[in-house]
């Protein structure tokens, strides 16, 4: 009778704290610009990167710099273009992109501040690129059916008229803080290297220390990943934001334990407490190698957003978080914590596709590995 006493206060125990409401401890908290929304566009992409590279100008120069989005999208859309038309359609086009779209731009055509180059009008606060994005596609598709039968040069013109429209002509020189730049010595001036950024996965479709083109859908530009166990991924995040660098993540946020609303990502380890987890703390799922790969493999797990890692907590049971900074903007109703949404380890292992940092941030041993 004792025991059975015993084991029912027990279970009442685990159940009373298997509902306690999260408790968040700041451990680590690098600086980073303030949380802005990328309206209602599909450049997460550029959003994410760019922040996480003037999080980068913070740590490099102390200067706390709005770079624009926008002249990077502007730049990589004839790209994209031209990739599609010449592939006759094979290929990826959309809105979307990886961190090392926006390194590749920054490497061939710079980096500007938002005031230079908003890709918006005076009239506008907010982007919306969705007629935009109609006309190119519609652009992209015409040149494939090849109407005339013999594709004209006018193509790339036209669709380069298209961007000047909508999203503001491109420019050799500007002025900031009463001095002037081109884009080129404005990234050097910030101490951005391009070069100097490696982007790691963790997948076992390739070999490990060796790198690979993942197959995603958004990888358009087929850039090359770094490719080591998922506990050395896990390491290169800690070891990063210990050594004050922040994280670029590409990563899954279309399960439903992950909310911007409640501001927490959580892989709760019974499929019925998926909702509930959201407001308070529940047991979570071990993740391996193996399970990973297999949600990978499934399509349950995808590429389809992109944020910036600035710090960790932990909540009142000791369980590590990520502080991710997003970009759909500060509105409370829709986004808790400032903007920001905290990942659990767990899910950070299971839904994350790739990271880009700085070469500088990788543990020794992996980058011995790597060859970095």
């Amino acid at each position: 009778m004792k025991k059975l006493i015993f084991a029912l206060a027990f279970a009442s125990t685990l159940t009373a704290f298997s509902q306690e409401a999260y408790k968040f401890t700041t451990q680590i908290d690098l600086e980073a610009t303030p949380v802005i929304s990328q309206g209602r566009t599909g450049t997460c992409w550029s959003f994410s990167s760019t922040s996480f590279l003037e999080s980068e100008i913070i740590r490099l120069t102390g200067k706390n710099v709005d770079l624009s989005e926008m002249y990077t999208v502007r730049n990589t859309y004839p790209k994209k273009l031209e990739n599609f038309v010449m592939r006759q359609g094979k290929a990826q086009f959309s809105e979307g992109g990886l961190a090392h779209d926006v390194m590749n731009s920054v490497a061939e055509y710079g980096l500007v501040p938002n005031e230079a180059y908003s890709g918006l009008f005076l009239s506008e606060t907010d982007h919306n690129h969705a007629e935009l994005v109609a006309v190119l596609e519609a652009m992209a598709k015409t040149y494939i059916d090849n109407p005339a039968r013999k594709l004209s040069k006018k193509w790339k013109p036209a669709t380069e008229a298209v961007l000047d429209t909508y999203l503001g002509e491109n420019f050799t020189q500007f002025t900031f803080e009463g001095k002037q730049y081109t884009p080129e010595t404005f990234r050097d001036a910030m101490k951005i290297v391009p070069k100097d950024y490696v982007t790691i996965t963790s997948f076992t479709q390739a070999p490990f220390f060796s790198e690979f083109i993942l197959n995603i859908p958004d990888n358009w530009s087929y850039g090359s990943f770094y490719n080591v166990p998922l506990d050395e991924m896990m390491a290169s995040i800690d070891n990063a934001l210990a050594k004050g660098f922040t994280v670029e993540l590409d990563c899954d946020v279309s399960e439903r334990s992950f909310s911007s609303k409640d501001g927490v990502a959580v892989i709760p380890k019974e499929e019925e407490n998926t909702i509930k987890a959201l407001q308070g703390v529940y047991p979570e799922m071990k993740v391996t190698q193996e399970y990973r790969q297999d949600e990978f493999e499934n399509f349950t797990t995808t590429d389809d957003h992109l944020m910036h890692i600035t710090g960790t907590l932990v909540d009142q049971n000791g369980t590590k978080y990520y502080k991710v900074k997003n970009s759909w903007g500060t509105d409370a109703s829709r986004n808790a914590n400032g903007g920001y949404v905290y990942f659990s380890e767990a899910y950070m292992r299971l839904k994350t596709i790739s990271i880009t940092v700085h070469k500088d941030a990788v543990p020794k041993g992996t980058a011995k590995k790597l060859n970095l």
